[in-house]
């Protein structure tokens, strides 16, 4: 998938996002700013999420739930990370261990944690309310 889009076409992306990604750990790139944190909140109102989406960037990890209080999701934002084993320190790859959707902003930070089958999505500003996306499905 690679296409330009307007913000206000966000959750028709997140839709498309999830609906074609074929696994569950979706590694978010792209320069500050650019929307990713706004992506996973699309995301998380497309899953089902009870609590609105918000960057877990102080937390590095939030946990999302559906309405049945059924766990759907885990919202990573590793920008603030030193180190890759304050990533193993919090039990990253117990969260990986769940089978739930998992969200990662600056995947780059932890780079030798990543599951191969991770999916690349990679968001670039074109202008205030246009941007691209490419998911990169390996």
């Amino acid at each position: 998938m690679k296409k330009t889009f307007q913000l206000n076409e966000i959750r028709d992306v997140a839709k498309e996002i999830i609906g074609t990604a074929p696994g569950n750990v979706l590694c978010f790139h792209g320069e500050m700013g650019v929307g990713k944190t706004t992506l996973v909140k699309a995301m998380m109102k497309e899953l089902g999420a009870v609590d609105e989406a918000n960057s877990p960037t102080f937390g590095l990890v939030n946990e999302y739930r559906g309405g049945n209080d059924k766990l759907i999701a885990y919202h990573f934002d590793f920008y603030r990370l030193n180190d890759e084993s304050e990533a193993l320190d919090m039990g990253f790859e117990d969260y990986l261990a769940q089978g739930v959707w998992v969200f990662i902003e600056w995947p780059e930070k932890i780079e030798s944690l990543i599951p191969e089958d991770a999916v690349g999505v990679f968001l670039h500003f074109i202008d205030e309310s246009t941007r691209s996306i490419e998911l990169n499905i390996s």
